[in-house]
């Protein structure tokens, strides 16, 4: 027997042993604990760039429903357990990567591009948590979807009997996830004294009426909260919505950012979709008042697109759509790292599914202080050559700290 021969026998051997160690997952994953599996990191030929599957519970017993996300489409199925085992196995002969989510535990499976299975398997510790797995269950929303909230219904996400337009869904699920967001820090707002909050770029408004209803008439805060928009019509609509509810503390202002000096302290930034280097004006605003919360979704990240160059990387460079995204995600991650050296801890985290909206990426920092050195970041800029407007900005604000010392 050849060497080539015995060589593709003993891959068949390995891939054949590694998809029963996989079966053996399955057999001990795929059951009513299973939070959720998701496979991901397709080969050419795959049918979705991503696919999940949840259990549910139907008439005729537990079934595993599996959606395959594709570029416009999702498409859902239901299967047995044995069905879904087989199907599964089938979809890591063209995934690398699958991970698993239960209250038995968590386990992975990453597929190398030369075939090497790597599995990962950690017992979760026991919660006795029993679990809703109707298909029709609930989900927990901040804003109750059954209630009506006077601001939801002028804005055109609920009709006037509370209901949720269904049209305007996928923004009554963005606003509960922005306010979950909120959540998570308010351990930092003090309750003591009033809270300044400003929004840049407020547009309609969604998120500030929302953070206001929260955060003033759910949890009690004192706030003023401020929203800044170019557009003098919205802002108009927006001042006339607040003057119906009677929202003391909220107010709207036409102006850009850069040149908005109506405060001279803040407590928390934020800013949603503001395009391109909008955001990097936002943030270096949100750094030099001391904030301590800032929640930035980006948008529109053109700026290191026109600048990155690098001979290393120029042979996948060449491709537009793979620059635009490299620019778009190193555009993000030195935002964080700019802004961790500044002594705010920092995190990137997924705001609202992708298949709802590819500007995803939410930065939200936490002022702790302790900043880290600028040199991680100056050298990825180095390497890349680009500037991004921030870290001009950051370098400004640093500078003048010098020559106010000095002129002391």
């Amino acid at each position: 027997m050849s060497p080539l021969v015995v060589k593709a026998t003993e891959k068949h051997m390995m891939m054949v042993v590694m998809m029963e160690k996989i079966r053996e997952l399955l057999y001990k994953y795929l059951n009513e604990k299973l939070e959720k599996l998701i496979i991901s990191n397709p080969r050419t030929g795959a049918e979705a760039v991503k696919i999940s599957l949840r259990p549910i519970l139907l008439k005729g017993g537990l079934v595993f429903q599996a959606s395959l996300w594709q570029e416009k489409k999702v498409l859902h199925k239901n299967m047995t357990f044995e069905e879904a085992v087989e199907e599964i196995l089938s979809w890591m002969g063209v995934y690398r990567q699958m991970e698993i989510f239960s209250h038995l535990g968590q386990a992975s499976v990453l597929v190398s591009k030369k075939g090497k299975v790597t599995l990962k398997d950690k017992k979760a510790a026991s919660s006795g948590v029993c679990r809703d797995l109707s298909h029709n269950r609930k989900k927990k929303y901040i804003l109750d979807p059954e209630r009506k909230v006077e601001f939801l219904v002028d804005l055109g996400v609920q009709a006037k009997d509370g209901k949720i337009i269904h049209a305007k869904y996928d923004k009554f699920r963005q606003i509960n996830r922005f306010l979950e967001f909120v959540e998570d820090i308010l351990p930092q707002l003090p309750k003591d004294r009033t809270v300044t909050i400003v929004d840049f770029g407020c547009g309609k408004s969604y998120l500030t009426f929302a953070m206001y209803h929260y955060l003033k008439i759910l949890k009690g805060y004192h706030v003023r909260i401020i929203g800044l928009d170019l557009k003098e019509d919205v802002i108009e609509q927006c001042k006339a919505l607040a003057k119906k509810y009677r929202y003391g503390g909220l107010e709207f202002y036409v102006g850009d950012i850069a040149g908005y000096q109506g405060v001279s302290e803040v407590d928390m930034v934020v800013t949603l979709h503001a395009c391109d280097t909008a955001t990097d004006y936002a943030l270096d605003k949100a750094v030099c008042w001391g904030a301590k919360v800032i929640l930035s979704v980006p948008c529109c990240q053109h700026e290191l697109n026109g600048q990155i160059k690098n001979e290393i990387l120029a042979p996948v460079l060449q491709y537009g759509l793979i620059k635009e995204r490299m620019a778009a995600l190193l555009t993000d991650a030195l935002r964080a790292q700019i802004l961790e050296s500044r002594g705010y801890q920092v995190q990137v985290l997924e705001f609202i599914d992708i298949e709802h909206t590819p500007k995803n990426i939410l930065i939200r920092a936490v002022k702790k202080g302790g900043a880290k050195s600028t040199e991680g970041y100056q050298k990825i800029m180095d390497f890349l050559n680009v500037t991004p407007t921030l870290a001009v900005l950051q370098e400004q604000v640093r500078n003048k700290g010098k020559e106010d010392v000095w002129d002391a």
